[in-house]
């Protein structure tokens, strides 16, 4: 799978995620009443993070908002606050997402800033679907500790009429939510790899001369009257230096001497 097809459909399930989570927390069907006992009824009753409402059997329906904050229960109030957590993570993460789409080319927007936006979002989205299926969790064990609780009271004759609620259909698009939010994300995470750009490493590699270094020193040109011949002798044991006349040259013996 090409790099380019992988950020797009994480990009695209994870937009499904964040607008189901959306739809989840705005809907009104977390808990629903149990029917189980009682099929025929006149009053149906339901809840959500946001509301509760009831539907007679004539089709009129009424909600009723919560009117107040610290009443609700503490567990009630921390699934709020993680749908809107994984709401707005969500939100920022599609934004950052456009802007690092590979197809999608903004001024000299290079690679490694692209990658990096990736795993920004993918990292967004995944921290979203988290918080979205943590929060339907936590609803739902709720659910399942109060409809234990009722029902037992209800078999021991403690109370005679007794509300019991069940699962809704926003726990389950919820869940459906918080899972394409996770997909997606893994995705915009594996998609970063191919984004970053292939660095190229040179060894360096350094030449010294193995002579010493020769300085040369330049100097006034001595300009002379004729050829001036420099003799180099060696100073040792079988070497003398030969004498000079007046006018300054060095006289060397004839072959007559060694006689």
């Amino acid at each position: 799978m090409s790099t380019t097809v992988c950020q797009v459909m994480g990009f695209i399930v994870s937009s499904l995620g964040v607008a189901g989570c959306i739809i989840s927390t705005a809907m009104d069907m977390w808990s629903t009443q149990d029917l189980y006992d009682n099929p025929v009824t006149a009053v149906f009753q339901y809840q959500g993070l946001w509301r509760s409402c009831v539907r007679q059997s004539s089709g009129f329906t009424e909600c009723r908002p919560y009117f107040t904050i610290l009443g609700l229960p503490a567990m009630f109030q921390a699934v709020r606050a993680l749908m809107i957590v994984g709401i707005v993570l969500g939100i920022l993460g599609l934004l950052v997402c456009i802007f690092a789409l590979k197809c999608i080319r903004i001024g000299g927007m290079e690679d490694s800033a692209k990658a990096n936006m990736t795993l920004t979002s993918g990292i967004m989205f995944i921290v979203a679907g988290l918080c979205a299926i943590t929060g339907v969790s936590v609803f739902a064990n709720m659910l399942v500790t109060n409809f234990w609780m009722s029902t037992a009271n209800m078999y021991q004759g403690m109370q005679s009429i007794q509300t019991r609620y069940t699962f809704g259909s926003a726990l389950f698009v919820g869940w459906v939510a918080g899972g394409l939010a996770l997909v997606g994300g893994i995705m915009m995470c594996l998609a970063c790899r191919g984004l970053v750009p292939e660095e190229s490493h040179y060894k360096a590699v350094s030449y010294n001369a193995s002579g010493r270094n020769i300085s040369y020193r330049t100097g006034p040109y001595k300009v002379g009257s004729g050829y001036e011949h420099e003799v180099k002798t060696r100073k040792g044991a079988g070497y003398e230096e030969a004498p000079r006349s007046e006018d300054g040259r060095r006289s060397y013996p004839s072959r007559h001497d060694y006689v």
